[in-house]
């Protein structure tokens, strides 16, 4: 199993890992070692590597050429340009006091005295302002560095639709050579499971995987390759800012989709698109991200409390977001909202050190509701139902984004277990089923009017809407398990032979981490 990420933090990888070795697979999962270091443990019975990964092909050959020829003044990258202006800006504040405390003086100094100090104070100034051309000069210098390496000049166009031209869906071996860096770093470790099938996650590790299968082919074995897609390419925001990063990426995985034994995906709507955008011969499997409250670890501890964390009553109204934190997100409007909302708390369960939450926590002391904001870390997402279940609406502001349209979220279903009334933004697929449910308020994305109206309303009676919750079948047919039975079907059909899946098990032991440096693994194949 495949994933180019490291793995704490992605609900659906580790459920579908955990699930399949419950399942009888012997599962090893690869992800991506966030510091060049190998990392193992377990998750379940399932066995996690993370790989190091050098990536000196991320960037581009003219990325390493000095700029000292065209651009010889501009300053390094590094924060080198903002400590600068910074520091002329004190310095110019600085004079500006000594100006006003020579004008109180005035009266005070005699008449040379006085010329002499104003004099002294023009020089300065003078001098200050020329400093502050010399720093502007030199960060535009830096600016015009940095935006060649998004890749927007009409040379940068022509370049990239020659090769689009040239090549077809291999240019992205010019356009986004970072790829082969993947597969440098998971590849030999693939070759040497001798895996029987192959889970790829997403659009990166289609391509590892997909390579994996035609050396393995080539060599006699028959290795069969699932590709798991998490969102649709062509409507995702690119992940870096220039202009090659989605023309490559939507040409690699064209190139690969084709080496994929079986599909699977989100949501219906996804699976459509991606019949239609690959020519696939068969609609993809649906795989929903619902959780997986079973995996909780035998003898671990309850969840903790939300509001324990917060610090506040239960008669307190607390709204929550639990996820990724990004501005197409939406979360600015939680912040923008909370004085309109008086007494209601904010909860943000997200990565407390990404600079869009530090900006948010900005937004909140500016406008003067900062103690009714709470951050916290990620919980294992066996914790997230019980955890979210004490705060009273569960919210999903989400903008219009081509993937945010066509599926039911991960903390869609969060929510719901949770059995928390929803407050979601008016993105297609989301807003149709809060509708048809009853299990919440739709708003306008991006409306703070709109919001402050729906998170009101749901106040006002949040009874009416958790007992949405109590229709038959709604909640089980959101559960992991079901979905854990679908994947298991997908492998079986794959690879017929497999032995049957072993009788039900208590819940797995707790993950215990191994030191870097243990041996090789129990698994002997990526999945089989």
């Amino acid at each position: 199993m495949l994933v180019d990420n490291r793995v704490e933090g992605d609900s659906r990888v580790q459920k579908i890992a955990r699930s399949a070795a419950e399942a009888g697979w012997d599962v090893t999962l690869l992800g991506r070692s966030p510091d060049g270091v190998e990392h193992r443990w377990r998750l379940g019975t399932a066995e996690v590597r993370l790989l190091p990964m050098p990536t000196p092909l991320d960037r581009r050959r003219h990325e390493f050429r000095r700029t000292w020829v065209r651009w010889p003044l501009a300053y390094r990258p590094g924060g080198i340009a903002e400590h600068r202006a910074q520091w002329v800006r004190a310095w110019r504040a600085d004079l500006a006091v000594s100006a006003a405390l020579l004008a109180l003086r005035a009266d005070e100094l005699p008449p040379a005295r006085l010329r002499r100090a104003r004099r002294a104070l023009r020089l300065r100034e003078t001098a200050a302002h020329l400093l502050d051309r010399w720093v502007w000069l030199r960060t535009g210098m830096m600016n015009r560095v940095r935006d060649r390496r998004r890749f927007r000049s009409p040379w940068d166009r022509a370049y990239t639709l020659f090769w689009r031209l040239a090549l077809g869906d291999r240019a992205w071996r010019r356009l986004e050579p970072g790829l082969w860096d993947y597969e440098l770093a998971y590849g030999p470790v693939v070759d040497a499971l001798r895996p029987d099938l192959i889970h790829a996650h997403d659009f990166r590790m289609l391509g590892v995987g997909a390579r994996a299968k035609i050396r393995a082919l080539a060599g006699g074995r028959n290795v069969r390759l699932v590709w798991d897609a998490h969102e649709f390419l062509p409507g995702i925001r690119p992940w870096r800012d220039h202009a090659r990063w989605l023309p490559a990426h939507r040409a690699h995985e064209r190139e690969y989709a084709p080496y994929a034994d079986a599909v699977v995906t989100v949501s219906p709507a996804l699976a459509d698109l991606l019949r239609r955008e690959h020519g696939l011969a068969e609609r993809p499997t649906v795989l929903l991200n619902a959780p997986a409250v079973e995996h909780r670890p035998a003898g671990e501890a309850p969840a903790p409390a939300i509001r324990g964390r917060c610090g506040i009553a239960h008669d307190v109204p607390l709204l929550v977001y639990s996820g990724a934190a990004a501005p197409q997100r939406g979360l600015d409007i939680l912040v923008d909202a909370l004085p309109r909302l008086a007494g209601v708390h904010v909860a943000l369960v997200v990565n407390p050190r990404l600079r869009y939450v530090e900006q948010l926590v900005r937004r909140a002391t500016a406008l003067g509701v900062a103690d009714r904001l709470h951050v916290h870390p990620y919980v294992p997402h066996w914790q997230v139902v019980p955890f979210l279940s004490g705060a009273d609406v569960g919210v999903i502001p989400i903008q219009h984004w081509p993937n945010h349209e066509i599926a039911l979220i991960t903390k869609f279903f969060e929510y719901s277990h949770a059995r928390l009334p929803l407050v979601v933004s008016d993105v297609r697929t989301m807003a149709a089923t809060t509708r048809e449910t009853g299990q919440g308020e739709v708003f306008r994305a991006g409306d703070v009017d709109d919001f402050v109206r729906a998170v009101r309303a749901v106040l006002a009676d949040p009874a009416r809407y958790r007992a949405a919750y109590d229709r038959p079948g709604l909640l089980a047919s959101w559960t992991w398990q079901a979905q854990a039975d679908v994947l298991d079907q997908v492998y079986r059909r794959l690879h017929p032979g497999a032995s049957p899946p072993p009788p039900a098990s208590p819940p797995s032991p707790p993950e215990t981490h191994r030191p870097p440096d243990s041996g090789v693994p129990d698994a002997q194949g990526a999945i089989r």
